[in-house]
């Protein structure tokens, strides 16, 4: 790095404790002190100093900085300490924005995707105070933009209800098929509405949107035999996999048909239940648009008195899925019931505090699957849970 080079990062370093202080991260104004100008004061040659010099020295005279001399030599003695006067200026003169005006502009663009995207005022809000989310800060504004639009195109495609190739799906909606792998968390982001949620593999998130990189079956369990395209048949034990768009209906008798969040969970149950007229469907996460349009037709071919039960984790994300199904549930004239998600249900040892606004989202997305009771306790109890921790014997 030549001289000027040191002179422009050190600079740059003051412009982002100027960025902190104007945010409200960092109470002590913004300052390059002799521990922070070694890179400087170490130089060995007398003209690289000088260069250094003339940076700081034009610096100050944009009105930028001040800047003091070491006091035994103040006339060209080393310089041991910079003060930030003006960060706009100290801006301009690196050919840079403040954090602030990058903030602005972004706050700009994305105000017409917030009536959609709620979440997105969250995430201003960590900006603002200079926090990231999912590591990322405000200066890719496009991302999210592209990421909004990737969920709008699934949304007008899903009533089809046909999973599309991630890649090919890129290619089409961005002429670059990588694009939407790209946007992950942005879009993990967006389909949560909420910024605390734990970042869930990519697989999962593409599933949300009808996308995938290699296409799974619906695993199934239960001794019930399923009506599929080419054949009906009884689903082997311990489990079955099928295409969702080829599983049309239920085909014997059922006694109630639980639908298992965790692969771990509905493995054991798969098991435990595969002599019995149950019927298990595991859904991955949250279910894709072809998922939920197999299971209405599982639904739709089964006695309205069927009891119908789902069994997903205790935490933001198990209840987010939980109102996704009931949606589908109620479409199909049946009413979702909870199974060993209530907080009495989890051990002591397997409960994790949770902050109150995963709770309030929980008690939300409980509301919205029908269940303000267990949404309450939930809330009351203070803590979340996965299922797998429950052992249910």
């Amino acid at each position: 790095m030549n001289a000027g080079a040191i002179a422009k990062d050190l600079l740059a370093k003051l412009l982002d404790a100027g960025n902190k202080h104007a945010a409200g991260a960092r109470a002590r104004a913004p300052a390059l002190t002799a521990t922070h100008l070694k890179p400087y004061s170490e130089l060995r040659s007398w003209q690289h100093k000088q260069e250094c010099d003339e940076t700081f020295l034009a610096a100050r005279d944009a009105g930028a900085v001040t800047l003091q001399r070491d006091k035994l030599n103040p006339d060209d003695g080393l310089f041991e300490r910079i003060d930030l006067v003006d960060g706009q200026a100290l801006a301009r003169f690196l050919g840079r924005r403040t954090y602030a005006d990058q903030l602005a502009q972004t706050v700009s663009e994305l105000e017409p995707l917030q009536a959609e995207f709620p979440v997105i005022q969250e995430v201003i809000g960590r900006w603002t105070s200079m926090a990231k989310v999912r590591g990322l800060g405000p200066q890719d504004t496009r991302a999210w933009i592209d990421a909004a639009k990737t969920i709008q195109a699934c949304a007008e495609r899903s009533q089809d209800a046909v999973a599309a190739p991630v890649r090919e799906f890129s290619a089409r909606l961005f002429l670059d098929s990588k694009r939407i792998e790209a946007l992950t968390a942005q879009l993990d982001v967006l389909l949560n509405g909420g910024v605390e949620e734990t970042p869930r593999p990519a697989a999962q998130v593409w599933r949300e949107l009808g996308l995938f990189r290699e296409e799974h079956p619906v695993l199934l369990a239960g001794q019930v035999h399923i009506a599929r395209d080419r054949s009906t048949g009884l689903i082997d034990a311990p489990y079955m996999g099928l295409p969702a768009a080829a599983i049309q209906g239920v085909a014997s008798k059922v006694t109630e048909v639980i639908t298992i969040e965790n692969k771990t969970t509905f493995h054991s149950e798969a098991k435990r239940r595969q002599n019995k007229e149950a019927l298990l469907v595991y859904t991955a996460g949250m279910p894709s648009p072809a998922w939920r349009a197999m299971y209405a037709r599982l639904l739709e071919s089964l006695p309205p008195t069927t009891p119908v039960l789902h069994w997903g984790d205790v935490d933001e994300g198990g209840f987010r899925i939980a109102s996704t199904i009931a949606a589908v549930c109620q479409a199909a004239g049946f009413k979702l019931q909870p199974y060993a998600m209530s907080p009495d249900d989890v051990p002591s040892a397997m409960r994790v505090k949770a902050s109150a606004r995963t709770l309030e989202r929980i008690h939300h997305f409980a509301c919205a699957a029908g269940w303000p009771d267990l949404g309450r306790s939930v809330l009351e109890a203070g803590f979340v849970a996965e299922q797998e921790a429950l052992d249910r014997g």
